[in-house]
């Protein structure tokens, strides 16, 4: 599971991300709201844990945009306020849960098993755009009459260009996501991946095809 942690908190943040990846998530950390907003965008989370009180952008607006551009991640969110009108305001602006800080390990991994249960659930099916579809559970590229499998790391890219179609990635947050934050790949890694996921992409005969903006991205667009 591939859970984002937005945290403005240092100490916090490395706290939780300890103990998360101790319980085997895969997490992301960003310290303000505007990062969030970029990172959820990309569609690769199964959860996006989420502080109110972040610079640059407050946790519920981030909550607002995710939500008015149809981004059904799993939200839970996080603040230090302990007042019920900061809970109604979240979970009416569509959060999934609440936690208020302080709060025990248990009961936020708790949490995250019930939210990401259910969000399992809803991402079981294909993932779709033209004539291609992306199987999660057999890594399988493919149309109506060919399909391919992918390896990890195209299977990541391919799934970050599918969940944003028509929309330029840029390739920093490419390789921070499929390579990791503190990786030493270089774009003509990215560049090595994308070529392959080109010709597999000719292989099954799609009408899709990923389409380089110089010096910004990627985007996959259909013909």
């Amino acid at each position: 599971m591939r859970l984002l942690l937005a945290e403005d908190e240092r100490r916090l943040s490395s706290a939780l991300c300890e103990i998360l990846s101790k319980q085997s998530y895969d997490v992301d950390p960003v310290y303000d709201g505007a990062a969030a907003l970029e990172y959820a965008r990309t569609g690769i989370y199964d959860l996006v844990i989420l502080d109110i009180m972040m610079p640059r952008m407050d946790g519920i607006s981030v909550l607002k945009t995710l939500r008015s551009e149809k981004n059904t991640v799993s939200i839970l969110m996080l603040t230090a306020r302990d007042e019920i009108q900061d809970k109604v305001s979240g979970l009416d602006c569509g959060a999934d849960d609440y936690m208020t800080k302080p709060f025990s390990t248990d009961e936020l991994l708790a949490r995250i098993r019930a939210l990401t249960r259910r969000r399992g659930t809803a991402r079981s099916d294909c993932m779709e755009y033209g004539d291609l579809f992306l199987n999660p559970k057999t890594n399988e590229l493919g149309t109506v009459s060919s399909k391919i499998t992918l390896s990890l790391k195209e299977y990541r890219i391919m799934e970050m260009l599918l969940r944003n179609p028509e929309q330029i990635l840029p390739k920093e947050l490419i390789l921070d996501k499929v390579w990791g934050g503190g990786s030493d790949a270089e774009y003509n890694n990215l560049e090595v991946f994308i070529s392959f996921l080109r010709k597999k992409i000719k292989f099954i005969e799609s009408s899709a095809e990923i389409k380089t903006s110089r010096g910004i991205g990627y985007s996959l667009v259909c013909r």
